[in-house]
């Protein structure tokens, strides 16, 4: 996994703005609709190839296809593994739950979240590895002559998939879990073994406490999120940390947020798991004062930090200045060549879905991406600043020392030595 050896590098969270007539060909296959398969595919490809190549022109050194493929970041796994059939209802985060008009006005912007939640109805197994092939020879033919620094690929994490298809057959929610676990595994492992790096999506560890797991009290759901880690290590267990990154958020929506867990409570169990870049919200009004958590808590030396430097839940264009001050908190507190500046989410987590316009999105990271080199300029001068007045402070006292005359002494012979003390 690259580093901010030289200067601070740029990626995002996964999802980007999919082209019209794609999403609605995801859509159409979502709802078990016909559609030609053929032309889906070649959709998908030119989708992938464009993509890549929009991240690269507006200044994204680590990319990703855009997730393109997917319907959603979190229920895609419905036509890969086994066990998954129909729809299951959501319930409303607690934080938006007592707000009817509010949530009236945000579907009128949005749009409804036209996308298939199933539940698991039967044993749970890897049962087609054709779509994570096609994502894999997508994304490395469109990495051909692009230049960027390096390409990563998004995973559901297993606590996540049971977040958004709730359990109809395993006897517990820990089994479940594990039974998930054990089905990704292939796909994590042929991702890294491809060459990309596993960004595993772990919006369960924060996000399911005020959603699908909200009957939870906090200490239940540290527990399981705890559990979740575990799992989750024990699927990446051949998989090297440093060619993994996770993610967590609190859900990429505009509402209150007034029920999100603090990011103080769930890092304990987040710095448990295995990858060794944590990609983490930093930018919304609702977390973006967690940045001073890590003055106190210190992230460990192998660990990288990608905190988000873009809200993915408006259209404002973030100033590059803004984003640059951003940056500059992490790298004070954690060092420069270990942050890395990202998103707070994906800017399309669900195919149909979202208020940000696509243009406006590509605009955000064309911001994110100036605001990298300006932090870029600053780290870098500030440090060869400092290095050469403390060299030169040295050589000033060097030369001091030289030319400094030692006292003398006297010889046996009466003569004045070369350290002789002087008589009064």
């Amino acid at each position: 996994m690259r580093r901010s050896a030289d200067r601070i590098l740029t990626t995002h969270v996964g999802s980007l703005p999919r082209p019209r007539p794609l999403t609605e060909r995801l859509l159409a296959k979502d709802r078990g609709e016909p559609y030609d398969h053929d032309a889906f595919l070649h959709a998908v490809a030119d989708a992938v190839a464009a993509v890549v190549q929009r991240q690269a022109a507006v200044g994204i050194d680590i990319v990703d296809d855009g997730e393109m493929s997917k319907p959603g970041y979190s229920t895609y796994i419905a036509d890969r593994l086994s066990g998954f059939a129909g729809r299951s209802q959501r319930n409303p985060p607690l934080d938006t739950r007592d707000y009817p008009d509010f949530n009236a006005a945000m579907a009128r912007m949005t749009g409804a979240q036209p996308i298939r939640r199933a539940q698991c109805v039967g044993a749970v197994t890897m049962m087609n590895r054709a779509p994570l092939e096609t994502d894999i020879a997508n994304l490395r033919a469109a990495l051909a002559g692009a230049k960027v620094e390096e390409a990563f690929m998004t995973a559901a994490a297993p606590g996540l998939v049971t977040a958004f298809q709730p359990n109809g057959f395993y006897p517990t929610h820990e089994a479940y879990v594990e039974a998930v676990g054990a089905a990704m595994q292939e796909e994590y492992e042929a991702i890294a073994a491809a060459g990309f790096v596993l960004q595993l999506d772990c919006p369960d560890l924060a996000m399911a406490h005020h959603t699908a797991f909200q009957e939870l009290s906090e200490r239940e759901f540290l527990k399981r999120a705890r559990h979740h880690v575990e799992v989750l290590n024990h699927a990446v267990r051949n998989i090297p940390a440093d060619r993994m990154r996770i993610h967590i958020c609190w859900g990429n929506y505009e509402g209150p947020h007034d029920h999100d867990i603090a990011l103080a409570k769930v890092l304990p169990v987040l710095l448990k798991a295995k990858p060794a870049a944590l990609v983490v919200e930093a930018a919304n009004p609702r977390h973006e004062h967690e940045w001073s958590l890590w003055r106190e808590v210190k992230l460990p030396p192998d660990r990288i930090l990608v905190p988000g430097v873009i809200d993915t839940s408006t259209n404002y264009v973030e100033h590059p200045e803004l984003v640059a001050e951003r940056i500059e908190r992490f790298a004070a507190l954690v060092g420069r060549e270990r942050v890395i500046a990202g998103t707070d989410c994906g800017f399309g987590t669900f195919a149909g879905y979202g208020k940000l316009d696509p243009d406006i999105s590509f605009k955000k990271l064309a911001s994110l991406a100036e605001g990298a080199a300006i932090a870029s300029k600053r780290l870098w001068r500030r440090k060869t600043r400092g290095a050469s007045a403390r060299d030169g402070s040295a050589r000033r006292g060097t030369a001091g020392r030289r030319t400094r005359r030692a006292p003398s002494r006297r010889t046996r012979s009466g003569g004045r030595g070369p350290n002789a003390p002087r008589r009064r």
